[in-house]
């Protein structure tokens, strides 16, 4: 049986906050997950890695994130403003903080429960 077409409208999905200083709104399909994730100024997320290939589209504010991807693990860090969108491909360690209150985008693919701000207690 073909799947139907669905109309998905921010403002009535419910909020979760699985970290502190962080809201996140979530559409998740078959092959692909949306975040609307709202970061306020101060949030930091260690870093940490996941399978999901991620796309991470900056609508507003500021972050920096930090990535362990250069020759033997090296690290750097890339500052975002909004309109910028960053590809972190599965398994790429990455961590972030927001500078200022900033508005993100996620597009993850496969979708999954768990991704990096989804920490259970043990981790």
């Amino acid at each position: 049986m073909a799947q139907r077409a669905q109309l998905f409208v921010w403002d009535d999905l419910p909020t979760d906050q699985p970290m502190a200083r962080i809201d996140r709104k979530r559409i998740i399909g078959s092959q692909m997950m949306l975040s609307h994730v709202t970061l306020h100024k101060g949030f930091k997320v260690g870093v940490h890695t996941h399978e999901n290939e991620q796309f991470a589209v900056l609508l507003s504010g500021r972050m920096v994130f930090t990535l362990e991807d250069g020759p033997d693990g090296a690290s750097r860090t890339i500052e975002m403003t909004a309109g910028s969108v960053l590809h972190l491909p599965s398994n790429v360690p990455h961590g972030a903080e927001a500078v200022e209150t900033s508005v993100i985008l996620d597009l993850f693919s496969p979708p999954s429960e768990k991704t990096g701000v989804d920490k259970t207690p043990s981790e």
